[in-house]
Order: C-alpha cells, then structure tokens, then sequence
C-alpha cells in the first residue's frame, strides 16, 4: 500500500468534507434565518403560486393591448370572486362536515382492525394493536389536519387574514410588474450573476408554472370523476371527499393514496364491503386515467424528478413541516433540480473540437 497515495486519499477526504460541513453550515442558516422570516416569506409563496394560477389570463389580456395595471386589476378582481364563490359553495359545508369525516375515518379503521382480529388473520398481536392504534390517532390527527387547512386556508382566515392580503397584493403586482423584474435583476447583479441568476429565475418559474397549473387541473379532474362515483353509488360525504382528493393531488404519490384511502374507509363505514371495492376499483381506474391520459395531455413539460425522488421529498417536507411541507416539497424540489441543472451545464468541460485526423467529407454539394 502506497503511503503517498494514502496520505492524499486521506487529505482529499478531509478538504472534501470540510467543504460538505460549510455547505451544510450554510443551508442550516439559509432555514433558521428562513424561518425567522416566515411570514414574509409565507405571503410571498402563496403570491407566487397565485401568480403561476392566474398569469396566463393576465398575459391574454397583455397581448390584446390593455394596459399591464388595468389587466393586472380586472384578473385580481375575477380571482377574488370565484374564491369568494368557492368559499360560499364549497368551503362552508366542507366545514360543517369535517367533524363527520374525521370520525368516518376513525371509524373505518376501528372495522379493519375488528376484521384483522377474526378469522381468518386472526390477528391478537399486542404490537399490531398497538400500530392499529397509532394509525386511529394519526388518521384523526391527519384528516382532521387536512380539512383544516383548506377550511382556514381557503375560506375563513381568521388567523392568516395577513398572509391573505398580502398574497393578494403581491399577486397583483407581481401580474403588473412581473415582466420588468428579470431585466431589473439583471441591472442590480454584477459580472456573471447579471446573466446567470435570470436564467436560473426564468426557468424555475416555468417550472412552478407548469407543476401548478397542471397539478390544479388534474386534481380538478379527479376530483370530478371519483366525486361523481361515490355519488352514483350514494356515499355520504361526497362533497368533502372530492375537496379532499383535490388539495390532496399537489401531493404527487402520497396524496392520491391518501385521499383514496379516506375515500375507500368511508364507503366501508357507509355503505359496506361491496361499495368499497367499487370505490377502491373507480380510484384505481382515475388513478391510471391520470397517469397514462390527463398528465401527459395537460403537463407539457415534465418536472425531471424520478417517483423516487418526489416521494422521499413529499416525506422530507412532511416531516419538516407538516402539511405545508408537503404541498411545497415538490415545487422546491424541482427548482433545487433546475438549479443543479443548470449549474451542471455550466460546469460541464465544452465539446472538444475534432482534430482534423478524420478524412474530409468529398460528398460536399458543390454549388451550381
């Protein structure tokens, strides 16, 4: 073993990973700080993912000649009443039975449990009652958490009337004024930032656009579909189901599965084992629908993140944050992979230039 050769593997790793601790100094900071500011930065998301809702309106009307403040005013006023609109229709009754739902779910499962343990599982196991226990708690905790959110998210915000006026006015002049911001930046940043950070900015915001809208519009879509089976078939709850499958459709994976199990436990409570297995089979069929026809007709251009990687991220986030984590995992997710992409490309050595060896092309046309 060569002694030189070792001392150089070893000091190689201890640059290496001293240089990995600052970097994960640096992120540590990036968070603490970032959660020191959180409610700026909150209203600031919020507008932003209200921006990528709304911009292509904005933008018809830009092309059509009205001025940016005027096009900027008449797609905030619309937006504000259709979410007034959803909040008289939708979100009221969602609330109202979001106590049923919750104790639907629980006691869905309090049944599976009480099939476990007759024949023929015949399952008695302290440990697997105990796990049936924790997924009771947890279930509570989540749908109760879920229905929560969209409630005080969506319609009363009582105690995030803040963030909602300001996501609304950043909304706004993000619509006005967004054209102006890359060449703004660019004028502010020196040297090579001044072409690089608009760069990076362009192409993440192509890629939240297209993750929300085409999120939004195949949640809405299967929301529609598995909302009108479990009507056909006279499931109680129907409408909260269908809200719930389309918040729960920003959570690639993770949320589907989730909606669809609430869904399944609450036909199992209702209307019994039959129905449930029509539900379980009308969920799987939207969920290959979605997949194989609804995605890649409305998703133009895909994220560029393996399954894999969107499910560890969604459990990150969850993790971190709870439910927010989980509906933003993705979105950074995929701008930390634009990101890496990018700064791959300008890392990566230029295409050598042939070396003149190879023969000359006689097949040239020759012009006439």
């Amino acid at each position: 073993m060569s002694s030189a050769k070792a001392r150089h593997a070893l000091r190689l790793s201890a640059r290496v990973s001293a240089e990995l601790l600052l970097v994960f100094v640096m992120l540590a900071v990036s968070l603490w700080l970032l959660g020191r500011m959180w409610s700026v930065v909150w209203p600031l998301v919020v507008g932003l993912l209200l921006t990528t809702l709304t911009w292509p309106a904005a933008r018809f009307l830009r092309r059509r000649g009205w001025p940016p403040a005027l096009a900027a005013s008449l797609v905030t006023v619309v937006f504000l009443l259709v979410a007034a609109g959803v909040v008289a229709l939708i979100a009221v009754p969602v609330a109202s039975q979001s106590g049923e739902l919750t104790d639907g779910v629980v006691e869905g499962i309090q049944k599976l449990r009480e099939w476990a343990a007759g024949p023929p599982l015949n399952i008695g196991d302290a440990q697997i009652n105990k796990a049936f226990d924790t997924a009771v708690a947890r279930a509570q905790e989540g749908v109760g958490s879920m229905v929560g959110t969209v409630v005080t998210g969506v319609s009363t915000v009582v105690s995030g009337v803040v963030t909602a006026v300001l996501a609304l006015f950043l909304m706004f002049f993000f619509l006005k004024d967004g054209p102006k911001f890359l060449p703004w930046l660019s004028r502010q940043l020196p040297g090579r930032f001044a072409t690089d950070v608009p760069v990076v900015f362009a192409r993440g915001w192509a890629t939240l656009g297209s993750f929300v809208r085409s999120q939004a519009a195949v949640g809405l879509l299967d929301a529609v579909l598995i909302g009108l089976g479990l009507w056909i078939l006279g499931v109680p709850l129907v409408l909260p189901l269908a809200v719930l499958t389309f918040v729960s459709a920003f959570v690639p994976i993770i949320g589907a599965l989730f909606a669809g199990f609430v869904a399944v436990l609450i036909a199992l409570v209702s209307n019994g084992p039959t129905d449930a297995l029509v539900v379980l089979a009308i969920i799987v069929v939207v969920q290959q629908l979605e997949g194989n026809v609804f995605q890649p007709m409305i998703q133009s251009r895909g994220l560029g993140l393996h399954a894999a990687v969107v499910l560890l991220a969604v459990t990150l986030g969850g993790n971190l944050a709870g439910i927010v984590g989980s509906l933003l995992a993705v979105p950074v997710a995929a701008l930390i992979a634009v990101v890496w992409n990018y700064v791959r490309e300008q890392l990566s050595e230029p295409p050598r230039e042939p070396d003149g060896t190879d023969e000359p092309d006689t097949a040239a046309p020759v012009p006439s």
